[in-house]
């Protein structure tokens, strides 16, 4: 075990160990972007603790007593396996995929039927989608990004308006056909709705339905309920995100939405600076808001 307690000061070590190799206080300060007067106060700082002499001027220069040479034999090994490692884990994480945590039903409506103007943009960069309804820890995980739905106040991370999850109600028009439903109407319909989302039973409530006593068929899937929707099997509750092209394409139409802001989707990133492909990922996701 390293008893890191006796190790100098990386500071001190680093201003030795690049004067020893430049033989020169000077152009040691240049590499390391600081005075020539902080170089030569850290290497004799770095002698009083060590209780020895490491570097003698030597006209311009300075050379190496022999406790110098044996000592920078060392940190050249050191600072150049520190310096491998990194390189090493650089190009590692360049070539990783961008890893995104999200829902399936986002993946599968929202994401993925534009993720043909991300790749034509970015070409050389690779994603790795990783649908779960779980709220995941990013930092364990190893997650460059999420997206989540909520009010975007998670504790411990950045998050970021992405697009509205405003709640609309839908069906097929083979199920409601082109009449305006009132609530009367909504209330003898069959629907298919989740048994785990609270938002939906009170967005039904505030319209005046009570959710147990609709004729109804749980299905916890959001995938498997709009498929459901689209056969006419009843009326559901979805995030208009998620139902955009179903619309658009007329295999659903809204029969009510809500105007409410909150919650929506968002994009949500670990504090801190990203790498570069997270980075594009996380720009073009705000460009499609």
């Amino acid at each position: 075990m390293i008893d890191w307690r006796s190790i100098p000061s990386l500071t001190a070590l680093r201003a030795f160990a690049a004067t020893a190799e430049l033989r020169n206080f000077s152009q040691a300060a240049r590499v390391l972007n600081v005075t020539h007067a902080a170089v030569a106060q850290q290497v004799r700082a770095l002698e009083d603790q060590l209780g020895r002499p490491l570097v003698q001027r030597e006209g311009r220069g300075v050379s190496l007593t022999s406790d110098g040479e044996q000592l920078v034999a060392a940190l050249i090994d050191g600072f150049g396996a520190i310096q491998r490692g990194i390189e090493t884990l650089k190009a590692g994480e360049a070539d990783r995929p961008v890893r995104v945590t999200l829902t399936a039903s986002f993946a599968a409506q929202w994401l993925m039927p534009r993720l043909k103007d991300f790749w034509r943009q970015h070409p050389d960069i690779g994603l790795s989608l990783h649908p779960d309804s779980r709220v995941l820890d990013l930092h364990r995980e190893r997650m460059d990004l999420a997206i989540r739905y909520g009010n975007g106040d998670w504790p411990g991370v950045e998050s970021a308006y992405l697009t509205s999850a405003r709640m609309v109600i839908v069906g097929a028009p083979a199920l409601i056909g082109d009449r305006d439903l009132t609530v009367d109407d909504m209330a003898r319909m069959d629907w298919i709705l989740s048994p785990t989302w609270p938002e939906q039973d009170a967005y039904l409530r505030q319209l005046g339905l009570d959710p147990a006593r609709l004729e109804r068929t749980d299905i916890n899937s959001e995938e498997l309920a709009l498929a459901a929707a689209r056969q006419g099997l009843g009326l559901v509750v979805e995030s208009m995100a998620l139902i955009e092209s179903d619309v658009t394409e007329g295999r659903l139409r809204i029969v009510h939405e809500s105007n409410e802001k909150l919650p929506a989707y968002f994009v949500v990133a670990l504090p801190g600076p990203k790498r570069a492909a997270a980075r594009a990922f996380l720009k073009w996701l705000k460009s499609q808001g």
